[in-house]
Parts: structure tokens; sequence; C-alpha cells
């Protein structure tokens, strides 16, 4: 996004655009203008947004320039425009989830609570997102307010199903977004759009207000294109809520203090086995490239990680269906029919198979959280292949054919299925589509992943430079 003459260059992140607001380098509403104007321009193409907050965004942008017009203190992200996939509450927005059936809902009565806390910095709220329907899908196509387009290829998916809010991000409309996350929902979208994408430990974030989809396994989550936006964001938005009764009552542990210690002591593997096949040559070129720059010349097996998936679909189909349960029975014409096929599908699962997969849960969460005894940061792909083109059914991984929706999750699954804070850093290769590398951390260790892909940032082996196509 590009300012006035006066500050005629483009500001990086977030956390450079708060910093020139305070500093009276450029307006709050001269930012949240070029964001909206950027959105204008852009957004026809790529189908990001669902509601747009004009008035209401200017209006505070506004009042920011006139607290520091009367050297008023203003929050981290004064003046910074965000925006949120539309499951979160908005007070006065009727909360989609990207459904059609939500339309018939009244609007919101108060902000999610991540909301909450970005606006109480400071960030300005632009609009919501577009996301598959009710968060079940890896791709936004979404029946009823179309495909999200990625950035890097209008012909390609964006992902899912943050894809909205991982596009809004890397074409530059708004420097920040929220997600959420229940089997790779925001690292899937952060490395098909090559930017950054944290899921965090389950219960760090509060998602009160959020629409879940498997509660069990949901987190909400921010996207940005730098390592600092994503720590100052993460860091904004910790904080125990009675209104999320799995939110853990933690005293908040800031990350951004983090970020320049390096990554001397700390013990980093590649995951082998599960993680190192099926998949295709460059996802795993990304694993080795960040590998070698990190220094994790060591690799480890995380067991049984292809039941870990099957265990996940279980409950998230158990989960999902039966919260929708009634719309299936009295309106299932109003559902996506991708959605509804599938929720159908999750009622039929007989309940012996979910309280099996969650007794092998538990057993899997132990013997992941073994491994981090012996190591601090483990590496594996996002995705296994580039982001596909739209409306593709399926796609050849490792000599055979296969569905692309449900295989895009293929290494996201094992690892949301048992919380584990995980950050999608994009590896940018030139000429050709992004892809992503997970670095996971053992529960509660948001701050050892961000000071490696601190690291990784500072030595350009990752970065999210504005998608150029489109500017």
């Amino acid at each position: 996004m590009r300012f006035d003459s006066n500050f005629n260059r483009e500001l990086a992140d977030a956390v450079a655009i708060a910093a020139a607001v305070r500093a009276k380098q450029v307006s709050a509403e001269t930012v949240v203008r070029a964001s909206l104007d950027r959105i204008s321009a852009l957004d026809s193409r790529l189908n990001c947004f669902t509601d747009l907050l004009t008035e209401q965004a200017i209006a505070e942008a506004q009042q920011i320039d006139q607290q520091i017009a009367q050297d008023e203190t203003v929050g981290a992200l004064a003046g910074v425009p965000f925006a949120v996939k539309n499951l979160f509450d908005v007070t006065g927005l009727k909360t989609l989830a990207g459904s059609k059936i939500n339309q018939s809902h009244p609007p919101a009565q108060q902000d999610a609570t991540a909301v909450a806390a970005l606006k109480r910095a400071g960030a300005i709220l632009v609009g919501t997102l577009n996301m598959d329907e009710y968060a079940y899908g890896f791709v936004t196509e979404n029946s009823h307010y179309g495909a999200t387009h990625n950035p890097h290829d209008l012909s390609r998916v964006a992902g899912g199903s943050s894809g909205g809010s991982a596009a809004a991000v890397a074409a530059g409309m708004v420097p920040l977004t929220l997600g959420s996350d229940t089997n790779g929902s925001i690292r899937v979208p952060a490395a098909f759009c090559g930017i950054f994408g944290l899921k965090p430990t389950y219960g760090r974030l509060s998602r009160a207000g959020a629409y879940l989809f498997a509660s069990s396994l949901d987190h909400v989550g921010p996207f940005a294109r730098s390592v600092r936006d994503i720590a100052l964001t993460f860091d904004l938005m910790q904080g125990h809520d009675p209104r999320d009764p799995v939110c853990t009552f933690r005293p908040p542990e800031p990350c951004s203090p983090w970020l320049n210690r390096g990554i001397e002591g700390l013990r980093i593997a590649v995951a082998d086995d599960y993680f190192a096949r099926g998949g295709d040559p460059e996802v795993f070129a990304a694993v080795e490239l960040v590998a070698k720059a990190l220094g994790a010349d060591r690799q480890i097996t995380i067991p049984q990680a292809h039941r870990a998936r099957a265990a996940a679909y279980v409950i998230t189909a158990s989960e999902g269906s039966n919260l929708h349960l009634e719309s299936l029975k009295t309106r299932p014409q109003d559902f996506d029919p991708a959605t509804r096929d599938r929720f159908i599908a999750g009622t039929m699962i007989p309940n012996t198979w979910y309280l099996q997969a969650q007794r092998f849960r538990r057993w899997y969460r132990d013997q992941v959280r073994q491994l981090f005894q012996q190591v601090d940061l483990i590496l594996a792909p996002s995705t296994p292949c580039v982001a596909p083109k739209i409306g593709q059914q399926t796609m050849t991984l490792d000599g055979v054919e296969v569905l692309v929706r449900p295989n895009l999750g293929l290494y996201t699954q094992p690892l949301s299925f048992i919380g584990l804070p995980i950050l999608s850093v994009p590896i940018q290769r030139p000429g050709e589509l992004p892809v992503g590398v997970q670095i996971i951390a053992a529960p509660y260790n948001e701050a050892l992943i961000l000071r490696a892909a601190a690291l990784l940032e500072a030595e350009g082996i990752v970065a999210a430079p504005v998608a150029t196509p489109l500017t």
C-alpha cells in the first residue's frame, strides 16, 4: 500500500506502519484510505472480502490521528489496518462463517475477544474475509461467496479454510489478518500464498466470539508478512479469557523480546518417515533449505502420523457434523454441497470410532511430547504441493492420483490433532509458486519458533513480499 507524496514509499509491515503513525510521518487516515483503495482496486479479482467497514474504519483512523495530535498515548498497532475471517464476531455484522444459513442470524452484539484485543492496541478493522463454509476445507472455493484467488496466480486456490485471510495479506491489501486452524486452515493458505501463518498452542489464544468447527481442535491465529508482526500480534492477543473455557489461565509470555536471541543452544531436527514422503520434490527441497540454514543435521520420527491423520478426521467430522445436525435435518439445500456431503458422512461415524480416536489421541500426544525431550524444534513441509488450480479435483502425489481437497492437509492434520504451536514460514522461489515449511515446538514454546523464524528472515531464507502479479 502506498501513501501520499510526503511519505512515498511502501511500509513493509504493521510494526513499521504503527511507528510511522506515532511519529506523525503519516496519518492513520492516510494509511487506512490507502488500504481501502487497494482493496477496491484488487478485490474484484481476488475475492477476499465479504464485508467492508469503510466509514467506520476512516472514523477510527481520524480518532487515532486526533489522539496523536494531542500527544495522547496510543497502542502498539495504532493506525494499522487489519481484517478477519468471517467466522469472528464483529459488532453489527452477521457472523457468516462462510455460510448461507448464518445470513438469517442476528448481527453480533460484541467483537470476538481476539478482534477486541487488536482494536485496543489501535489496529483498525476494515472488513471480514472469505472462507470455506463452516471452515471445512482447504481451498476457499465457496459456493455462496465464490472462490478466493491466489495473488501469485489467479488461476489457483488461495488455500483454506482461511483463504481470504491469507490472500489479503499476500496481495498487500492489509498487513495483518486473523484466521482459524482446525486441521491446517492457517498453515495451508499461508504456504500457498507465501506469507507467515501462526497456529498457536491449543488454548493459548481465546476463541470466544469465533464460530467454531470442531471445538477440541480449533485454534485462532494471525497472518502477516513479517516475523515481528506475527510476534507482536500474538503477544497482544494472549491472556486468559473466561468466555473460552479452553483458554488456559496462564500469564502472558511475550515473544517479541526473543526475536533477536538467535538459535544458539536450540536442538532442531527434520521430521522423517511420514513427513518425508508423499509430496512433490519442491516441498522437501524447501525443508532442506530451512534445515541447512538452521543447522538441523538430525532427523526424528513422529510415530504413527498416518493414524493420527485418520483419527483427526474422525474427530473433526464427528464434532463438526454434530454442531450442524439440526440444520442438516431442516435446511440441507442451503449448505455448500461439498460441505453438506462431508457433514452427512460425519453423522454416520459410529460413536465407538470417535471414542477410539480420542484414546489414540491421548497416546499420540504423549509420544510426541516425549520427542521434545530430545529436540526443541521440528521441521516439516506445510503442504504436499504448490497451490492447485481452482476447480481441480485430483492431483498426483508420489505417482498416485488422489483427491485435492482432503489431501492438502497431509502434513498439517497429524500435528493440529494434539495442539502443538506451529508457524508456517514462506519460501519464495523466483518465477515459481511459493511453498511453506512448518516450524513445530512443544506446547507454549512459540518463542522458540519465532527465534528460528527471525533468523531465517534475517538471512533471507524466508520472506513474504507483496505478490508481484498484482502490484
